[in-house]
């Protein structure tokens, strides 16, 4: 018994010894050994730190009609409520979600120092739920702006908000999915869905990436209740861009507009009308007096491509058209009895709240 007790830990020793034999040997596998447990970060604060300060509490209060009194008379009371916005310059425009100021009688925003200071409403945009502020210039530090273009699926992702009145709050997650849509939470709908905690307050708040960089703006969760279930979700920023633009030059987005309404086809819908491949949309309705109707499109033609772009969602038909400007001519490649056939649409200003 002895014996083999003791040649186990001969054997044991004599590992170690060739072991640091060979770490003095080859002394390179050393940083390859010292890059793999310091690979991961093991903190955000640094991204925390870049991106915080530009994010802010916005309080609305509104003047909500109640039940009349015992004479018959309205009676009014003032509904106040939380969310949050991103500074996006150092001119003094912050960003934040539409439905957080729709039909609000005052909006203020908490800056650094603790106070709070009016702020105006440059614009707003119900169809991507973005609206634009504006405070003094300097009161808070603009954020820098990422890509959420280059985002990938498991990239980590960190919320900032005002959850619950708890103000600079900060949730860690991942991309968990990115083109959201269908979702009826907009018009245009383009999300990046998220596992980081997004709760009420959330609303309007800062989806930054690891190098503290705004990625998306929260705007919803998904939830049976008020609590969070891991499925949030964030306007990206590559689309806040063009909106803010618009905001800030005409307090309103301008979009193109095709008059037109699409919907998305099945597979068995698609084998059955003949088209050998995914793409291809139903155009279900073509408005009279449109530009899809000058230029020919009739209700029931199979829409296949934009300006050379293949077409396999409804949604992309949207936001296509919506990124035109009146005046562009935008090239369509169709479907009908059985052939193919292209024209031309002139697009025209989109109509307020119309397809």
């Amino acid at each position: 018994m002895k014996s083999a007790l003791l040649f186990l830990l001969q054997s044991i020793v004599a590992g170690l010894a060739v072991a640091f034999v060979v770490v003095l040997v080859r002394p390179e596998l050393l940083p390859s050994l010292r890059s793999v447990e310091t690979s991961a970060p093991t903190s955000f604060a640094a991204a925390v730190e870049a991106s915080a300060p530009s994010v802010v509490t916005v309080v609305t209060r509104r003047l909500v009609q109640g039940d009349p009194d015992s004479s018959g008379r309205s009676r009014f009371r003032v509904d106040t409520s939380f969310a949050s916005a991103v500074a996006i310059d150092p001119d003094g425009y912050l960003v934040t979600n539409w439905h957080v100021v729709v039909d609000a009688a005052e909006i203020q925003v908490q800056i650094g120092n603790g106070g709070f200071v009016v702020a105006e409403v440059v614009g707003q945009d119900a169809e991507t739920d973005l609206a634009l502020l504006s405070i003094d210039a300097g009161s808070v530090p603009g954020i820098r702006l990422g890509s959420s273009h280059q985002l990938r699926i498991g990239d980590v992702v960190l919320a900032i908000g005002n959850p619950y009145g708890l103000t600079k709050s900060v949730t860690q997650g991942i991309v968990s999915a990115k083109g959201r849509a269908a979702l009826e939470l907009a018009t245009f709908e383009d999300f990046i869905q998220t596992d980081a905690a997004i709760n009420a307050g959330n609303s309007g708040g800062a989806l930054v990436n690891t190098n503290g960089q705004l990625v998306g703006i929260n705007t919803a969760i998904l939830t049976q209740d008020i609590a969070t279930e891991g499925i949030g979700f964030a306007i990206p920023v590559d689309l806040v861009r063009g909106v803010v633009e618009e905001l800030k030059m005409h307090g309103r987005v301008i979009r193109g507009y095709l008059g037109l309404m699409p919907d998305d086809l099945t597979s068995a819908e698609r084998a059955e009308i003949g088209l050998d491949n995914n793409r291809g949309i139903l155009i279900t309705e073509v408005f009279p007096g449109g530009p899809a109707e000058h230029a020919g499109l009739r209700d029931n033609d199979i829409l296949l491509s934009i300006n050379g772009e293949p077409i396999i969602q409804r949604r992309q038909a949207l936001l296509i058209a919506a990124s035109a400007k009146p005046g562009d001519e935008i090239e369509v490649l169709a479907w009908r009895d059985g052939e193919h056939f292209r024209a031309t649409v002139v697009a025209t200003e989109r109509p307020r709240q119309q397809p």
